[in-house]
């Protein structure tokens, strides 16, 4: 008896705003289903579109985007996105279905998304699955109230971030005759004499703690996959590693064949200080210091609803940089040739703090630059800042991937835990986390049991 063939039913995609402010390209990551954009969507990113913060440059680059699109058939019949795509077109919102006014009254933006959903989903039938996409559970949850499929963006998570690359291994029992030539001239093992005794895969510049009864090393492969080389515990412009992540971290923020370096941590593992005495430590070879943070007031809201000028806005996000500046200062006394470097750096603008938004445009030759809270930054933002490296620049990535402050991202989907997934065992990368609290005793017992 002859089946019938089961026929592939389609997909109709509604865009929330905020997927779009996450990121600007997203009209091209669903293959080939057919996208539609409310225009209470367009509407609410107009009001985006001015301003330096990132979400304003996203909320233009989609506009841009859109624009040359452009046609009637955007409102009508919608337009190609290209072989293998689907298509994407643009409904004008009308008032608010009987069903959504019914259930939440109220008329805004969110509401007007929704309805363009249902009445969509209404009118499809069994022809088309209609999916609301939206980075807003709040608007999911209503969606899924409704009988309306809602997902997140998905296009840019992670895996579970339990299995995220740490950059570190310990290697127990190993062998003292191996262990002890990391202990002679030239302080380096071949990586064949020691990979089949690594239970996990081996990439360039991995750290490992090797150990046995006897003796402890802590090693790292290099960059081309030749050898594993003897790390040693280096002071770095005041600051002395505390533990074997923290020798980890400063190895390869000082090595000038790494210009990309990403360090995860909860707070007070010494993130921020150490990239920045690490900075210190090397300078001579960099034109200039930035670094950067960016600025995520509540709800994505621009910095303009704050009261002052633009400066006493944006302080309270910039001091905690400044702190830290100040712990590698005081390591030396007011004399001190040390401490009248840092004093003179700032003064002459070789060593800048601003905002991530002040950045942008800026040449990045020769820039040691370091983005400080990286987790509240997007797939597309953390692609925008590495693309713009120039020749010489060694860009530092820090943040705590568990404490994210955006209203939109999470551990999975932030563009922290993006890179670090997507970078892991390039030989121009190197990531370590630092897992021990060093602030204080008091920190971090608060850090574990609160």
């Amino acid at each position: 008896m002859a089946t019938k063939k089961s026929v592939k039913i389609s997909k109709l995609f509604v865009l929330d705003t905020n997927v779009i402010l996450h990121d600007p390209t997203c009209i091209t990551q669903f293959e080939e289903n057919d996208i539609v954009i409310p225009l209470a969507v367009i509407e609410e990113i107009d009001h985006f579109k001015r301003g330096s913060q990132v979400i304003n440059l996203n909320a233009r680059e989609f506009t841009r985007t859109l624009d040359s699109l452009t046609g009637n058939a955007i409102f009508n019949g919608g337009v190609s996105l290209g072989k293998g795509k689907g298509r994407v077109r643009v409904r004008i919102t009308k008032a608010l279905s009987p069903e959504i006014k019914e259930a939440f009254r109220e008329d805004n933006a969110d509401h007007r998304i929704l309805s363009v959903a249902f009445d969509l989903d209404k009118e499809s039938g069994s022809k088309q699955k209609v999916i609301l996409v939206s980075k807003d559970v709040n608007l999911r949850m209503k969606a899924k109230a409704l009988g309306i499929q809602a997902e997140d963006y998905s296009t840019d998570r992670v895996g579970s971030v339990e299995y995220l690359f740490t950059g570190k291994e310990i290697i127990e029992s190993f062998d003292d005759d191996i262990l002890q030539q990391f202990y002679s001239p030239p302080y380096v093992v071949p990586v064949e004499e020691i990979k089949k005794r690594v239970p996990n895969e081996i990439i360039p510049n991995k750290f490992f703690i090797i150990r046995n009864e006897n003796r402890s090393v802590l090693a790292s492969t290099d960059s081309e996959l030749e050898n594993f080389k003897r790390i040693d515990k280096q002071t770095v412009y005041g600051i002395t590693p505390r533990n074997a992540e923290q020798t980890f971290a400063i190895d390869a923020l000082i090595d000038m064949n790494i210009p990309l370096v990403s360090l995860t941590g909860k707070a007070g593992t010494g993130k921020t200080l150490l990239a920045l005495a690490s900075a210190l430590h090397v300078r001579k070879f960099y034109r200039q210091i930035y670094i950067a943070r960016p600025v995520v007031p509540l709800s994505n809201k621009d910095i303009g609803y704050l009261p002052g000028d633009v400066e006493s806005k944006l302080g309270p996000y910039m001091q905690p940089l400044w702190d830290n500046l100040k712990v590698i200062q005081d390591q030396f006394k007011e004399l001190d040739k040390n401490y009248q470097t840092i004093t003179n750096l700032v003064k002459e603008e070789k060593l800048v703090i601003e905002p991530l938004s002040y950045i942008r445009g800026r040449s990045l030759q020769r820039i040691f630059f370091i983005v400080d809270e990286a987790q509240n930054l997007t797939p597309h933002e953390i692609k925008t800042i590495i693309t713009r490296a120039g020749s010489g620049a060694k860009i530092v990535l820090t943040g705590d991937i568990y404490q994210i402050d955006h209203p939109y991202l999470d551990t999975q989907s932030n563009g922290l835990s993006y890179l670090i997934d997507h970078f892991k065992g390039q030989k121009l990368y190197a990531h370590i986390n630092l897992e021990k609290g060093e602030r204080s005793e008091l920190a971090e017992l608060a850090s574990n049991l609160l």
